[in-house]
């Protein structure tokens, strides 16, 4: 769950370039829109965020498979096993390539923490600079 919510809200944060919260800069590792020039997708945000989609799947499956057993015999031990290893597996990958190709590269956008967007300046300039 902290992975999906840190994804999420490092997503938000880099949302832009012209609307959205755009308070992060985040890594370019995949080309931008042609239509948006300067829009970085957040790939990386995305893929730790299907990542602990996946793994709260498994986490369902293994509480199904921990209440259907039978006294000391429980035939679901193999989905436990599986989706266990599973979940181990894509978490330790996704942190890993998640801070290596997005953390570590986030960046302050500090025009943006000034208050100096264009569309948030612009849409402020008639009540204001009266």
């Amino acid at each position: 769950m902290s992975l999906s919510k840190i994804a999420n809200d490092i997503r938000w944060l880099g949302s832009g370039p012209r609307l959205g919260i755009g308070e992060l800069k985040l890594p370019a590792t995949q080309p931008g829109s042609s239509i948006m020039p300067g829009k970085v997708n957040p790939v990386m945000c995305e893929m730790a965020m299907q990542v602990a989609a996946q793994v709260i799947g498994n986490d369902a499956a293994i509480c199904i498979g921990g209440v259907s057993g039978n006294f000391e015999l429980n035939t679901m031990m193999p989905l436990i096993a599986y989706n266990l290893l599973q979940s181990i597996e894509l978490l330790t990958n996704a942190n890993r390539v998640f801070a290596r190709r997005c953390v570590a590269g986030l960046e302050a956008d500090v025009s943006a923490l000034r208050g100096e967007h264009r569309a948030q300046s612009c849409s402020m300039h008639r009540p204001c600079g009266r």
